[in-house]
């Protein structure tokens, strides 16, 4: 386990908006629409790398942070390994003030209708498809948050 995601949200007039940013011209995955992720560093947790990734793509820090109980996963070809990413959601305040770094050219709140026109990547669709229907349907479990 070497990457984590990050699925920030905010309520909206009781309706979940997922946020995502799109990828800058001269980083990997190039104009690419994503959710927050990135690699966990030395002697980090992972739920530690996700709150780390947001503020440094974001400036922000959420109000709620959970485990999404479920991961990313996938088969890496160019290093003949399957990838297991834990995924993270974290709760913005509504009016947040997003402020990007280079990484990433604009962002774009959705919502988990609009997710196939945007996130190319099938499990992140999930993930992210997941999250709204437990935070839709108020099921985050006490064992998923994470105080931070």
């Amino acid at each position: 386990m070497r990457l984590v995601d990050v699925y920030p949200y905010r309520m909206q007039a009781s309706e979940v908006e997922f946020l995502i940013l799109k990828r800058s011209s001269h980083k990997i995955y190039a104009g690419q629409w994503r959710m927050i992720g990135g690699k966990i560093e030395d002697n980090e947790q992972a739920w530690e790398a996700g709150l780390r990734e947001l503020k440094e793509e974001t400036t922000l820090s959420p109000l709620l942070y959970w485990v999404i109980p479920s991961i990313n996963h996938f088969y890496n070809h160019r290093n003949n390994e399957i990838e297991l990413i834990p995924a993270f959601a974290a709760e913005l305040q509504p009016e947040s003030e997003i402020k990007l770094n280079e990484e990433h050219s604009e962002y774009k709140w959705i919502d988990s209708w609009d997710v196939d026109d945007y996130l190319p990547w099938p499990e992140q669709k999930r993930l992210l498809k997941l999250a709204h229907e437990i935070i839709s349907n108020q099921k985050i479990l006490e064992d998923w948050i994470i105080s931070i």
